[in-house]
């Protein structure tokens, strides 16, 4: 079975009056900390406006992400392309790149918030073509060509970059929400996905549909997809029991859905949670919820269901959000590096084998403990030493075994 790789998406923080150099710090260490646990992508984005989120330029946090970490790869979710000059992408894409070790991932959209098109003057119209014709561009130049392009919003005159990304292929992916635009995208220049829309009921239940629209746009442009360049979103918080992960979890949860979802966003159909335990039971716990507040079985399952709704996906994202405070969300990933990970790769298959071999089949060992005893009843003095050790074949992890015969 293929292995399924795991990531984390940097979310929105709730601006709580904590002093924003210490929370960028706090993201860095968690990306490092990341890192340490095997994770395999860390991703964050590019917004400026709304309150919650500050990231302007995922670039350069990934940069610093990239001096404090050895091998996670570094994704952009996402590089916002209707509102930079194509060119200037692509140039901070390869040095990124370069300064990462070749651990840059490209992930780009058309712009989540309406209010950063605003701010911009940009028509929200237009973005979603724009960011169609920024990536042809960004792909041609990355493969080295020197472009001459008049567009009604830039213009390129004999540009080519002076390096190439450090990788050979620099991985590429869009961002997806419920509406096609983004895996036709996807399917129309063969490139990754990341599916967002999957934290609700509605785009976790379209993901078969969604992806047949990538492979109905490869067919149709000359391209193909692969579903281990498809990465789907999740949202969870992990703790021992559901009791505590929901302790930790509520408030948190409370606070995210009514102050920036509901509040903030206005988000069609959102509503303000009345109490806590109302939105955790909402939120992971009725008919149709997607997010998983539980333990780490609780995961297990949940992934699992993802992938047979889907028909498969190459990466689960997970989503850092701040449901929890900072040493208990620590705690969460690391419980799902520990034991979800490894459950959902078969990592703990072949131990589990091995040891269930051994504890069935005793009669093939009885031959060894029959050789120690004859050695053992040649020499005196070790049969002497055998009255006080009690057994010829006391391995060393059973030393502090209580003797059971003993009242």
């Amino acid at each position: 079975m293929p292995r399924l790789g795991f990531g984390a998406f940097l979310a929105p923080h709730h601006p709580i009056g904590e002093h924003p150099m210490l929370q960028f710090r706090r993201d860095l260490d968690l990306v490092e900390h990341l890192d340490k646990l095997g994770y395999d992508e860390f991703w964050c984005g590019e917004h400026h406006s709304s309150g919650w989120e500050m990231i302007a330029s995922p670039e350069m946090f990934l940069a610093a992400a990239g001096e404090r970490t050895k091998r996670i790869k570094l994704a952009t979710g996402v590089v916002s392309l209707p509102y930079h000059h194509p060119f200037n992408v692509a140039q901070r894409m390869v040095q990124l790149d370069y300064m990462t070790g070749g651990r840059a991932i490209f992930g780009s959209g058309p712009g989540a918030l309406a209010s950063d098109a605003h701010t911009l003057g940009i028509d929200p119209m237009l973005l979603r073509d724009r960011q169609d014709e920024a990536i042809g561009v960004i792909r041609r130049l990355m493969r080295g060509e020197r472009l001459t392009v008049k567009s009604d919003w830039f213009t390129l005159q004999d540009a080519a970059l002076q390096l190439l990304p450090l990788q050979e292929d620099m991985p590429f992916a869009v961002a997806s929400q419920i509406s096609p635009s983004g895996m036709t995208l996807a399917g129309k220049h063969g490139i990754g996905i990341i599916s967002i829309g999957s934290l609700s009921e509605e785009g976790l239940n379209n993901l078969p549909t969604q992806w047949s629209f990538a492979e109905a746009a490869a067919a149709e442009h000359g391209q193909s997809v692969d579903r281990r360049n498809w990465r789907v979103l999740m949202s969870w918080h992990i703790a021992e029991t559901r009791e505590q992960a929901r302790a930790e979890a509520r408030d948190g949860l409370l606070r995210h859905n009514n102050e920036y979802i509901t509040a903030t966003l206005q988000r069609p159909g959102a509503r303000a949670f009345k109490t806590p335990d109302e939105a955790v039971d909402r939120t992971a716990f009725a008919p149709g919820a997607v997010a998983t507040i539980g333990t780490p079985d609780d995961l297990v399952a949940r992934i699992k269901s993802v992938l047979e709704i889907s028909g498969g996906f190459g990466t689960v994202v997970g989503f850092v959000h701040d449901w929890a405070n900072p040493e208990n969300t620590r705690r969460s990933w690391d419980m799902v590096a520990r034991y979800v990970v490894p459950e959902i790769n078969g990592y703990l298959a072949r131990l589990r084998a091995s040891r269930e071999f051994v504890a069935d089949n005793r009669e093939y060992f009885n031959r060894a403990r029959e050789a120690v005893m004859a050695k053992i009843t040649e020499n005196p003095a070790a049969a002497a030493a055998l009255t006080v050790t009690k057994s010829p074949l006391l391995a060393a992890t059973s030393g502090n075994v209580p003797d059971a015969s003993r009242p």
